[in-house]
């Protein structure tokens, strides 16, 4: 069985966090393992407390892991504060954990902080360039792009150029806070290319940026090609969410589970 590593912090609610990451790998019938940065106090309705990791505990689970059990593929999510973000990161090149997807979790659906404003330079510097794959969202591509305002796919391409500079192999920014059909776009350096989906009108999508880049992980995982990987990855979380469960009182999960079987891809 592959193996695919998820280096995040962890979601009380199971929403979102290492909780999808796992669901999505087993989804997808591959095993995962996790390294956990930060404990948070959460449910649907938003974060309530933050409690991070050592860097030097981070290092220990992830020694134990790479020493016994090793994986095919690896994603990072939360990761709070610049002492983490380095440690993650020489971790990371120590093991030579490669392909890599690196979702940067910045701020939670609910508006809490989810990296220290102190830590987005070390995420720059220290992790993008170890990036297969970048994945942020319309309004982390803002920040890392330096942009006012992305509203349309010319400023997506713009920022992904932007992006591009900072290290990452190739870029994908997720289209789901603009108007319209949920359009991702991915860029590899020299081409740009769009991933299309319905919208659903749902207010249960806590957790959709971790499960997309997950999945996008498990595919890795199973040897599937980056672009491939994505398409996979995105016609799954579509249904996530187009079955997504009305749990809780604010925004609610998605169904990981919903096609009923392991993924075929």
């Amino acid at each position: 069985m592959k193996v695919a590593l998820t280096i995040a912090g962890s979601d009380s609610g199971s929403g979102a966090g290492i909780q999808a990451d796992l669901k999505t790998f087993a989804a997808f019938g591959v095993y995962g393992i996790n390294v956990i940065t930060a404990l948070t106090a959460q449910n649907t309705q938003g974060v309530f407390g933050v409690a991070e990791q050592t860097p030097k505990f981070i290092a220990k689970q992830l020694f134990v892991l790479m020493k016994d059990i090793g994986c095919q593929a690896a994603k990072t999510g939360m990761l709070y504060n610049s002492q983490i973000i380095e440690q993650v990161s020489h971790e990371i090149k120590k093991y030579k954990i490669s392909p890599l997807v690196v979702d940067p979790v910045m701020v939670a659906k609910g508006g809490h902080a989810l990296l220290k404003a102190e830590a987005e330079e070390a995420l720059i510097t220290c992790l993008l360039p170890l990036a297969n794959l970048l994945t942020p969202n319309i309004d982390e591509a803002q920040r890392l792009a330096k942009m006012k305002k992305i509203e349309s796919l010319d400023q997506m391409k713009e920022a992904a150029l932007k992006i591009s500079m900072l290290g990452p192999r190739a870029v994908l920014i997720k289209g789901g806070h603009l108007p319209g059909r949920a359009t991702d776009l991915y860029f590899d350096g020299r081409a740009f290319k769009t991933y299309e989906s319905e919208r659903i009108d749902t207010s249960n999508t806590h957790g959709t940026g971790c499960t997309y880049s997950a999945a996008i992980t498990a595919c890795l995982a199973r040897g599937l090609k980056l672009e491939q990987a994505i398409a996979e990855a995105k016609k799954y979380v579509t249904g996530c969410i187009k079955n997504s469960v009305g749990i809780g009182h604010g925004f609610g999960p998605l169904d990981h589970f919903w096609s009923g079987k392991i993924r075929e891809c």
